[in-house]
């Protein structure tokens, strides 16, 4: 080399600061499009089961099919769903999965303005829903590591939790008194201005994708098994995939019952179940702005360990509400759940897509969501039928029991002790080669 020896310059940190992702525009463009979104979701999630519970008068088994057919396709379509996004560009699937839903959701609107509004209605629309969300959370899970580098992807999961859990908060409340003024189907109406601003938000994105080359794909079968093998493969992915299915079947089953369970058995009136989900998305807000404070105290594996048990003994606080007084009861165990939930949901969905490599994003996701939320609708499904027979009182404290069994995977395991998460398979470079740190 010819002149004079350069003065070495020392390595730049590997952990950006918090403040590199304000800086970062496609980043602030998808923040601010899942932001809309979820505000849209939290009308949803409020108000289609009051239509069903107050307009239609659905018992227990009636709602735990709707519940059901809300994440059923999340059983049967996740695998070859995420073969597809891995092909595709993933901003367009974003993009359009908006669109779609918000022209189903616009169904229960005019189905009730012109008289013919009905369970199977509902039941159509839960399921279109459900079929559409797949395809697009896997890609909304997949474009956050083509957005940011390896070692800010933590933060910016912290960021998308954060507003969505501010959405939580300020969502159940809005949708109450959307529903007290304008009804339940209205306010499903609404959903459509949210999520079409959702799609111009994300569609600003200028970030190019490069999907593999057709000539360097495998079978559409053998794919979805790399996915498949990649999760399964790793004994830590395993402990956690076992930790968040088991809970996601209890959390589900609990969740089709909740608004049936707190207007009926507890007598509560619609707007203090808004104010509890209110409440209990301040929990999650929390959660968000303490999960890397939490890790860094407790340790990345150590967190996820105990965040699990957190959330499963915080369900007991459900059936309790029978015998301890009810809101009170259920504003705590609800706030401690979510907090739990997303402390250590940021912890291991960052520890995955870290870890991940990026062509098999959409893959890896698929079986996630294959293996954790497919058991979702059989959760919902069995709480309507115990419902039905056992009562629903009883049927909470099965399913609030499993819940806490579902975090001894993680528990009886060496997550309980590492501060550190492995990063030997960071396969986040460009270039695909592997990075140990």
């Amino acid at each position: 080399m010819i002149g004079p020896e350069p003065t070495p310059v020392p390595r730049s940190p590997k952990r950006p600061q918090r403040s590199s992702l304000w800086r970062q525009r496609d980043f602030m463009k998808l923040w601010a499009g899942d932001t809309v979104s979820v505000f849209g979701s939290e009308l949803v999630l409020f108000a289609l089961p009051l239509i069903a519970v107050q307009l239609l008068h659905a018992d227990a088994f009636e709602m735990g099919v709707l519940a059901t057919l809300e994440s059923a396709a999340f059983l049967f379509i996740s695998l070859p769903a995420g073969a597809w996004v891995d092909r595709l560009p993933k901003k367009l699937v974003i993009v359009s999965g908006d669109i779609i839903r918000a022209a189903i959701l616009l169904t229960i609107p005019l189905a009730w303005a012109f008289g013919s509004l009905s369970m199977i209605q509902l039941y159509l629309v839960a399921a279109g829903v459900g079929i559409v969300s797949v395809f697009f959370d896997i890609a909304n899970q997949s474009f956050l590591p083509e957005l940011v580098d390896g070692e800010a992807i933590s933060d910016g999961n912290g960021r998308l939790q954060a507003s969505q859990q501010t959405a939580g908060v300020a969502g159940p409340t809005l949708a109450s008194g959307l529903v007290t003024a304008i009804g339940a189907p209205l306010t499903i109406g609404l959903t459509s201005i949210c999520m079409g601003l959702s799609s111009i938000l994300v569609g600003l994105i200028r970030h190019g994708e490069s999907p593999r080359p057709a000539e360097n794909r495998a079978g559409f079968v053998a794919e979805i098994r790399e996915g498949l093998a990649f999760v399964l493969g790793h004994p830590l992915l395993r402990r956690i995939t076992a930790c968040t299915g088991l809970t996601n079947f209890a959390s589900s089953g609990i969740f089709a019952l909740l608004v049936l369970f707190a207007l009926t058995t507890l007598g509560l009136h619609q707007v203090e179940l808004g104010i509890i989900m209110s409440v209990a998305s301040v929990g999650g807000i929390l959660g968000a702005l303490t999960a890397s404070w939490v890790q860094k105290i407790l340790g990345e594996g150590t967190s996820i360990a105990v965040s699990a048990l957190i959330s499963g003994l915080s369900f007991l606080g459900v059936p309790l509400a029978v015998i301890l007084p009810a809101l009170p009861t259920l504003l705590v165990s609800w706030f401690l759940v979510t907090w739990a939930v997303v402390v250590y949901n940021i912890a291991q969905v960052s520890f995955r897509q870290r870890l991940c490599p990026k062509p098999l994003l959409g893959r890896m996701n698929a079986s996630i969501r294959f293996l954790v939320w497919g058991p979702m609708p059989l959760g919902a499904f069995l709480a309507g039928v115990l419902g039905d027979w056992l009562g629903v009182t009883w049927t909470m404290w099965i399913l609030a029991a499993c819940a806490l069994l579902g975090s001894l995977p993680v528990l009886a395991s060496r997550l309980l002790r590492m501060r550190e998460l492995p990063r030997e398979l960071d396969l986040l470079g460009s270039d695909g080669a592997a990075e140990r740190q």
